[in-house]
């Protein structure tokens, strides 16, 4: 078996060969996502053109030695809440299968909708929150105080707050689940009725609230990106007004805001034909920091 540092150069020449056919590739450890867009006038011919890819990519692995998985493979078709209705529901052919297409997708631990609404993941988010919750309280009598709250912190926050970036802008009712899940640790670990308030409680822990936690985790991976410590692809789409030479005579070129490009919606296709599932993944930007524009989807090989 090949390390995951070796498997990487082991598959570079998918690049290319997914490249030939008009998509784009995105390579994580032994991950090979393969992602494109379309308008919903060009599905028919994007289907064919992936199907064609992913033939490539089988032989390309038979040849090397390794094989397509077609029975890990699922199907998501992106698009805004209004195109929804315009997705194909065909399923689409993937080596000698056949896949029907997903309403929700898992990549990475995150889970993401049709819509890119995202209340899929907030649903399994806050129903394993509450389950490891339930676990914990059977104990609670049994530990002291901190050592409850290092509980909670390390197994209900951890969850909560993993990839929470992609949570920016979320609907109210759907911040009010996730606090719901901070309100009941914060009552197991101070032993508060449901009734009680619990404002005091979270302010005693130094917790934020579930909003106030995305976009800190939004603010940190801007800072780092800024400052050279986060990944370089990151970093990449972070431009300050003033490094721009048409914008440097704006009065806004002497703050430290940063351009926030146009966004275009278009349909976009993700699929996994070989290993694990694809994401799709927008630029994040927030006002001066970062706030989400555009959104890609990906096919994963």
């Amino acid at each position: 078996m090949l390390g995951l540092i070796l498997f990487i150069p082991y598959t570079a020449d998918l690049v290319g060969l997914v490249e030939q056919h008009g998509f784009r590739l995105h390579l994580y450890a032994d991950d090979t996502q393969v992602y494109g867009s379309c308008r919903p006038s060009a599905v028919a011919d994007f289907q064919v053109r992936l199907s064609a890819c992913v033939d490539d990519v089988a032989a390309w692995m038979l040849a090397n030695r390794l094989q397509l998985n077609t029975g890990k493979t699922d199907l998501l078709w992106c698009a805004t809440a209004h195109r929804c209705h315009q997705l194909p529901t065909s399923a689409l052919r993937i080596g000698p299968d056949f896949v029907n297409p997903s309403n929700s997708v898992r990549d990475l631990g995150i889970y993401f909708d049709a819509d890119l609404s995202m209340r899929c993941h907030v649903q399994k988010t806050v129903a394993s929150c509450f389950a490891v919750l339930r676990q914990l309280r059977r104990i609670r009598r049994l530990v002291p105080t901190s050592v409850c709250q290092t509980l909670v912190v390390a197994v209900v926050l951890s969850r909560l707050d993993y990839g929470n970036a992609v949570l920016v802008d979320l609907p109210g009712y759907l911040y009010s689940r996730l606090q719901s899940v901070l309100n009941a640790a914060a009552r197991s670990i101070a032993g508060l009725r449901r009734s009680d308030h619990i404002t005091d409680t979270l302010v005693s822990f130094h917790w934020l609230r579930a909003p106030e936690r995305v976009q800190f985790k939004l603010a940190t991976i801007v800072n780092r990106s800024l400052n050279g410590t986060a990944p370089s692809y990151l970093a990449a789409d972070l431009r300050r007004l003033s490094d721009m030479p048409s914008r440097r005579r704006l009065r806004f070129s002497l703050t430290q805001q940063l351009d926030v490009p146009q966004s275009q919606c278009v349909t976009v296709l993700v699929t996994e034909p070989s290993l694990s599932l694809v994401l799709g993944y927008g630029t994040v930007y927030h006002r001066a920091l970062s706030r989400p524009t555009h959104c890609h989807s990906s096919a994963v090989n």
